[in-house]
């Protein structure tokens, strides 16, 4: 039932997809932040760092695909990164338009001291393990921009 007073055109909070997604993804993002302090980390940091522990090495175009961040974004935190002794960024050799990033000896010791993380996150989700992977695949679904 809509109230012409508070519901012009689904002009209301409540009509609004995109506020549970940004406020979910804020206060996630907020537990996260005792564990990357321990690291000296930001969340992007950190997750930059998952993709780079994963792959050893991409280029910066595929970091930034994976991460859905542009250019603009992904130079200073890899700069940051490289910094901290987690990375390192050198030209392809075969291409020199694509910047390599590594992973460094220092960044796969910290994938140990972060191994950690994603049980003690799983225990402040309240959601079944099947609840998870539905909203996990529908979160996915949207970022495709599947129909």
């Amino acid at each position: 039932m809509s109230d012409k007073k508070t519901d012009v055109h689904g002009l209301t909070l409540r009509n609004q997809l995109c506020f549970p997604l940004y406020a979910c993804s804020r206060e996630t993002i907020k537990l996260y932040k005792p564990f990357l302090s321990k690291l000296d980390l930001t969340y992007t940091q950190y997750v930059a760092m998952l993709v780079v522990w994963e792959r050893q090495q991409l280029t910066s175009k595929e970091l930034g695909q994976e991460l859905y961040l542009d250019s603009g974004t992904l130079t200073p935190l890899l700069k940051k990164l490289e910094s901290k002794g987690l990375i390192s960024r050198k030209r392809s050799e075969e291409d020199e338009r694509n910047l390599l990033i590594t992973v460094t000896e220092q960044g796969m010791a910290m994938r140990e001291q972060a191994l950690h993380i994603p049980a003690e996150l799983s225990k402040c989700v309240n959601l079944s393990l099947e609840e998870a992977t539905q909203l996990y695949d529908l979160l996915y679904k949207l970022l495709r921009g599947d129909h």
